[in-house]
Order: structure tokens, then sequence, then C-alpha cells
């Protein structure tokens, strides 16, 4: 049972942040249907992610396959239209839990992971689509295909049978957002990629512009984690 109070609030906050997401894509003559609002559930309590099913939402993103298995299992019995995605990095260990669980892997980020990938699905009978997770920034702490990569690895995919959808990424904290959002449209342009997973709550009034498909919202709509 949700406290009428909690529902109010998470209630509240989706309804600012489609406005935000509706004012964004308007002013650059964009459909919002075209832009889908993944709601970052991880470490958030049970509470508030009911809250939000309950408001109606169905777009989901987790970070760490074991959170979400533990979440997820149980909730989806009662909500069977949610829709799930892996947006942290995956262990090629958890590959056969992954693909059980999640419809779509937006950090595929090195061959090893998506040939384990490839396998699996065939294994278990199930084609994900998946997105290529792009270290705009170089940084050396931080998971990704360098963008000088990317085209060879995109081919290396499609010769597995991965079906590579879009493109992620998480900038630099300490850099302007909108310059690797840009970069991100453009590397998608020259590889023929419609998908774009950017833009998180601080910044995704920015990716919007610049052709996010898919913006990760976590504590905007949730609160902060506790």
């Amino acid at each position: 049972m949700v406290e009428k109070h909690m529902q109010q609030t998470i209630q509240k906050n989706l309804q600012l942040v489609s406005t935000a997401i509706l004012k964004a894509a308007k002013a650059v003559g964009r459909k919002t249907e075209n832009i889908h609002l993944v709601a970052v559930s991880k470490k958030q309590p049970r509470e508030r992610v009911i809250a939000l099913l309950q408001a109606g939402h169905r777009l989901y993103g987790e970070n760490r396959v074991q959170e979400a298995s533990e979440r997820w299992t149980e909730l989806r019995q009662d909500y069977p239209d949610v829709c799930l995605h892996l947006i942290g990095p995956l262990q090629t260990n958890k590959v056969k839990e992954a693909v059980a669980l999640f419809d779509l892997i937006e950090t595929v980020d090195r061959p090893k992971l998506a040939k384990a990938l490839a396998a699996e699905m065939q294994k278990q009978n199930k084609i994900l689509p998946c997105f290529v997770q792009v270290n705009t920034g170089l940084e050396e702490q931080k998971s990704g295909i360098v963008p000088a990569d990317l085209k060879d690895f995109l081919k290396f995919c499609e010769e597995e049978g991965l079906q590579i959808k879009g493109l992620m990424c998480i900038p630099p904290q300490d850099e302007p957002a909108a310059i690797h959002f840009a970069f991100l449209q453009k590397l998608a342009q020259e590889n023929g990629l419609k998908e774009l997973s950017m833009g998180m709550s601080s910044d995704f009034e920015k990716a919007i512009p610049l052709g996010a498909t898919y913006v990760r919202v976590g504590t905007k709509l949730f609160g902060e984690r506790s």
C-alpha cells in the first residue's frame, strides 16, 4: 500500500518531467511520441517505484542485474506490461540473467560482451534490441567504445547477430553535456542509427533538441536516493 502523500508527489513529479519533455520537444519541432522516458529505479525504495507504476508509467531502467531481478521478478506479475532497460555495466557472467530479465540492453561496450549476448540470445531464443555505449569523453574510468573504434565495433556486432538499434552515452561531469549529446547524434547519423539514449535528471532538456529518443531520469521522478 502506497501512502497518499507519496502517490501525489510521484504523480506530480511525473507530470513535471513529462511537461519539460513536451516543452523541449516543441521548441525544436519534435514529436514527443519519439521521446521515451526511462524511469531510473535503481536503489529507489519499492514504495516509490510502485507509486510510479500506479501513476501509469511502464518504462524503467536498472543498473544492476541482481537488484533488478530482486525488484521486478515479483512486480512484473502485477504489471506484466513493464519494459525494462539495463542501463548499467554488464559483466559477462550475468549475461544469462540479463537476457532473461531485460527488454533492451543499453550498455554493449566490448567485443567479449557482444559475443556473449549474441550466444545467449540464440540459446534463449530471445532477440533483444541493444545500444552501444560510447565513451564520448575518452574517460579512462568509464565504460564504452571509443568513438574511433565505433564503426568497426558495430560491424563486429552485426556479424555476431546482435541487433544494434542505437547509441548511449554518459557525458563527463566537468564538461558541458550538450557537446557530448551533439557528438553522439553525429555518430548515430554517420552509422545509420535512429535511437539515442542520452540525458539524465540534470540535463535531459538539453539532450532532446540534439535528438535524444530515450532520456534516463531518476531523482527528478523519485526524489533523492535514500
